[in-house]
């Protein structure tokens, strides 16, 4: 099947004119489909927003775009959207707009059987009538161009619109349709590396030989998980896990239920699969954040500052304080909190109480008067997006990702960057390498924002504390 002429830029310049996402498709082409009027109308009659593209042999590329369907009724036909167009003017970029007079938009476009596209009822641009062929590969078309008649030229004449001639070697139709959010762009929104088995590789290896700054003497870097009920931090760790260890793995206790499945705050360990080997920081997950009960903002603010041990079992009746023998009196670096990563259900983003939302602004207040960073993981993307069931790797170049990556920015108050989406291993029983990469790039960034704290760490040390 004969692909069209038109580049991405042509139809990234087109879609500005016209408005929104838009994606194209091949119609008609007179080098193929024969240039009649009949033809034309057989396949581009009732297709709803067309734009007609003529190419001549001196480079000149032109056309017009209407809003409204195209028939054989024989009338002119309403479109206050319609436009004639220029893209390239002898070979190069050219790009203009003529807009349709206010007064002329009733006339728009002209239907007739016997023609092919015409625009304006003065024939601003009258493509051809009946059937022609062509002649060493050009057509010589038999209509006409009387321009600034319906559409504003803006000072530009026949000669600088087409070349002063109808002598075309492609005229084209595309149907113009509003694109599905869910449909993925041609570039990402979110730039990555090409997703391949050796990125997937480098990643590994990346978080695999991470070490925390040597200067601080800590062994490991500990993250904080938390977020509502269900929505996947203690499957984060799971799935981490996993990635390391070679298979799907359960480790940490994980589902759906009314109130927190995390009763406990503990301190994972990963580790490498071959060798069993811990890698250089800690994934900590507490209870989850629930409106009547749930975790408390001391409980939090205990385990940032490192009085909270691994296995504690949160008891309401009997909160962790400093009277209660676990408690760590005096915690170093090593027992703090990094960096805190919330967790957040993509498909609960519309209706996430506001009581949830306060409970977490009043959170973040502790991390940033400790200066702590803060990350979004944006978990279930393949709930919110059908394309993602069946292959993540088009995450970063999905709008419907894009616009609850923004949302939960703006709900949050991080920057856009700071949201990270991700899917969790839920029901697979294989590891799969596009699941990995997604989840191995939120652990590079959330192990880079764990730096930024301890760096920080670092400049407010007295350099006499360091050298000992």
């Amino acid at each position: 099947m004969m692909a069209g002429l038109l580049q991405k830029e042509d139809f990234d310049q087109l879609s500005k004119w016209i408005g929104g996402r838009r994606k194209f498709s091949l119609l008609y082409k007179i080098s193929r489909d024969g240039c009649s009027a009949p033809s034309f109308h057989s396949k581009c009659d009732n297709k709803g927003m067309t734009v007609t593209v003529l190419y001549n042999p001196s480079g000149t590329v032109y056309g017009g775009f209407t809003s409204q369907n195209w028939t054989s009724v024989g009338a002119s036909v309403s479109d206050p959207k319609a436009f004639l167009f220029t893209l390239k003017y002898n070979g190069k970029s050219s790009p203009m707009e003529f807009p349709i007079k206010p007064e002329k938009h009733a006339n728009a476009i002209y239907c007739a059987a016997a023609c092919g596209p015409v625009f304006g009822d003065g024939h601003d641009l009258f493509t051809f009538k009946g059937t022609l062929t062509a002649s060493n590969g050009v057509f010589a078309l038999n209509g006409s161009c009387t321009l600034n008649s319906a559409y504003n030229m803006k000072g530009n004449d026949f000669n600088a619109f087409a070349n002063g001639n109808l002598q075309v070697n492609e005229l084209e139709v595309y149907q113009v349709d509003e694109c599905d959010m869910n449909d993925p762009l041609d570039t990402p929104w979110r730039k990555t590396p090409e997703w391949t088995t050796r990125f997937m590789q480098e990643l590994k290896e990346e978080i695999e030989n991470y070490k925390p700054l040597e200067e601080l003497k800590i062994p490991q870097t500990r993250i904080l998980l938390i977020g509502q009920i269900g929505a996947g931090k203690s499957s984060f760790f799971n799935t981490v896990n996993s990635i390391f260890r070679g298979y799907v793995t359960s480790q940490a206790c994980s589902g759906t239920a009314e109130h927190s499945l995390t009763t406990q705050y503990r301190t994972y360990q990963v580790r490498n699969g071959p060798s069993g080997r811990p890698l250089n920081f800690r994934l900590c997950d507490t209870r989850g954040l629930e409106e009547g009960q749930g975790i408390e903002a001391q409980d939090v603010c205990y385990i940032l500052d490192g009085h909270t041990p691994d296995k504690y079992m949160f008891n309401p009746a009997l909160p962790l304080s400093p009277d209660v023998p676990a408690f760590i009196k005096s915690p170093k670096l090593r027992d703090q909190i990094h960096c805190v990563t919330f967790v957040l259900d993509a498909t609960t983003v519309d209706v996430i109480s506001e009581k949830i939302l306060e409970k977490i602004r009043k959170l973040q207040v502790s991390m940033n008067q400790r200066g702590i960073p803060q990350i979004v993981l944006l978990t279930k993307i393949d709930k919110i997006c059908k394309p993602l069931e069946d292959d993540v790797s088009l995450t970063y170049f999905i709008p419907t990702v894009q616009e609850y990556v923004d949302k939960v920015a703006a709900m949050i108050g991080l920057p856009r960057s700071h949201v990270i989406p991700v899917k969790n291993y839920e029901n697979e029983r294989e590891l799969d390498n596009n699941i990995n990469i997604l989840n191995l790039l939120a652990m590079q960034q959330i192990l880079h924002f764990a730096d930024d704290f301890l760096y920080n760490h670092l400049d407010d040390l007295d350099p006499e504390i360091l050298e000992k």
